[in-house]
């Protein structure tokens, strides 16, 4: 039987590949976003389904957990992609711009996270996936740009906090941390960049689908440097 698995920022740079990896490996993909522009070529994919959902609205994320569960009975994997990017160092950062990262990058996932947890703790299993970043675990790469790299390093934190209660129960929760992923927005903003050394779209596809296989059924408490060679 084919698992389920939500993606959220699905129709991003990222999620565009995620999506296709785990169409590709067979899943029930449940894509959360709120446009499909770059997402035609799951259309008619009878295993994919696209939701509009305001993921800094804890009661609609909620509702929209319990209503995929309710649907699919078991909701095996969660991989949450939604989030954003702010260059700021402390002489600029000012508590609004914390406020935004934190919305973006934290609420977004523990909107979906709290529910889906509870969720995987009721069933016996569940692989929940965090986005964090190099920043969030390297407090040098995070100078100059610190309500992201504040905001990413709290994923980590529930991370641990959660793994520490579903010790025992074959529900893990993973963090990557990529580093400059190579999209068309990144190679603009930084022509004179090596992309060679950048992580592809589809190089992280494949470790989220390995952390959503049976193969990595072992892992426990796993943090994924995503770097390459940037």
């Amino acid at each position: 039987m084919p698992k389920t698995i939500i993606i959220t920022g699905a129709n991003g740079n990222l999620g565009t590949a995620v999506v296709k990896k785990f169409l590709e490996q067979d899943f029930k993909v449940i894509a959360v976003d709120h446009s499909g522009s770059h997402l035609g070529f799951a259309d008619r994919n009878p295993q994919f389904e696209l939701h509009a959902v305001e993921l800094t609205d804890e009661t609609d994320s909620e509702t929209f957990v319990k209503e995929a569960a309710s649907l699919y009975g078991n909701i095996d994997c969660g991989v949450l992609l939604a989030g954003g990017f702010e260059m700021g160092g402390i002489d600029s950062t000012n508590i609004t711009a914390l406020r935004n990262m934190f919305t973006l990058n934290f609420e977004t996932a523990y909107n979906i996270a709290r529910p889906l947890f509870q969720h995987m703790m009721q069933n016996g299993y569940g692989r929940l996936v965090f986005t964090g970043a190099r920043p969030g675990l390297q407090a040098e790469e995070g100078t100059n740009k610190i309500a992201y790299a504040l905001s990413k390093s709290l994923l980590f934190k529930l991370a641990d906090i959660l793994n520490k209660e579903a010790k025992g129960k074959n529900v893990t929760v993973s963090v990557i941390a990529p580093s400059t992923i190579d999209t068309k927005p990144n190679r603009d903003s930084m022509p004179k960049a090596n992309f060679e050394n950048w992580v592809k779209p589809e190089q992280i596809a494949e470790v989220l689908a390995f952390i959503c296989s049976d193969k990595g059924d072992i892992l426990r408490e796993p943090v994924y440097k995503v770097y390459n060679n940037a």
